[in-house]
């Protein structure tokens, strides 16, 4: 129960009860659960999302739940993404990109990137079946915090301070194989085939975003864990759309 407060306490502003210990290490094996803390995000949107569907349109509703779901985050994710995008508009060597993504300044660029996710996350939910919507709510916060504990495991760390650091430190296959086995049973209980077409595209979508950054920077750092968190979401979103469209022309 305390690496799930330590891990709640990470992910989201929510005023969660302070563990009163600290262990070096209490961060990176937080992350087993990571998916739970996910499931939990999207239980504030489901719940959020039977209040606002009497009152507004479903494109308003749709809007505010985005809107929700950067503001219990702390839009900390967000900054990542922001960050990432600068990152790769920035001409230069491993050093560049990573003194960019350091800088406290958004760019045009980070700024452009960071309006395009917001909106297609926004178009992608919107899309979604609406006998699908809630399911999907819970379902993809979970899949985005299980994809952040796929690009740290093995990883190395592009810088020796920060907070891909502090969690690489104290995870290894050990926290992965606990967050897969919580993930896929709730993944097919709220998704079925779609949910697991879904993981299985998130899973690899983690692992891309890994080996890419692995040898453009030598490692990966907290705002490219931030990115991938993001746009899995954004992927799950698509995925479960795209996945029942198929699955529902099968004979």
């Amino acid at each position: 129960m305390r690496r799930f407060l330590i891990a709640l306490q990470f992910l989201t502003i929510l005023p969660v009860p302070s563990p009163r210990h600290y262990h070096p290490d209490d961060l990176g094996r937080a992350t087993a659960w990571f998916p739970l803390a996910g499931l939990c995000i999207g239980g504030l949107l489901y719940l959020t999302d039977l209040l606002l569907t009497p009152l507004f349109p479903r494109h308003l509703t749709d809007a505010l739940l985005i809107a929700l779901l950067a503001l219990i985050t702390g839009a900390l994710h967000l900054d990542g993404v922001a960050d990432l995008f600068d990152g790769l508009a920035a001409r230069g060597n491993s050093e560049r990109f990573l003194s960019v993504m350091k800088d406290s300044r958004v760019g045009a660029v980070g700024v452009v990137g960071l309006v395009l996710v917001l909106l297609l996350k926004y178009a992608a939910l919107l899309a979604v079946p609406i006998y699908l919507k809630r399911s999907a709510l819970l379902l993809v916060p979970l899949l985005a915090r299980l994809t952040q504990v796929l690009i740290m495991t093995r990883a190395k760390s592009a810088r020796p301070d920060g907070l891909g650091a502090a969690f690489l430190n104290g995870m290894g296959v050990h926290q992965l194989s606990l967050a897969l086995a919580v993930s896929i049973p709730l993944v097919w209980l709220l998704g079925h085939w779609a949910g697991l077409m879904a993981l299985a595209l998130c899973i690899l979508w983690g692992w891309m975003v890994r080996c890419y950054f692995t040898r453009r920077l030598g490692g990966i750092t907290g705002d490219i864990i931030g990115f991938g968190s993001e746009t899995t979401e954004l992927l799950a979103l698509l995925s479960i759309t795209a996945g029942t469209t198929l699955l529902s022309r099968l004979p």
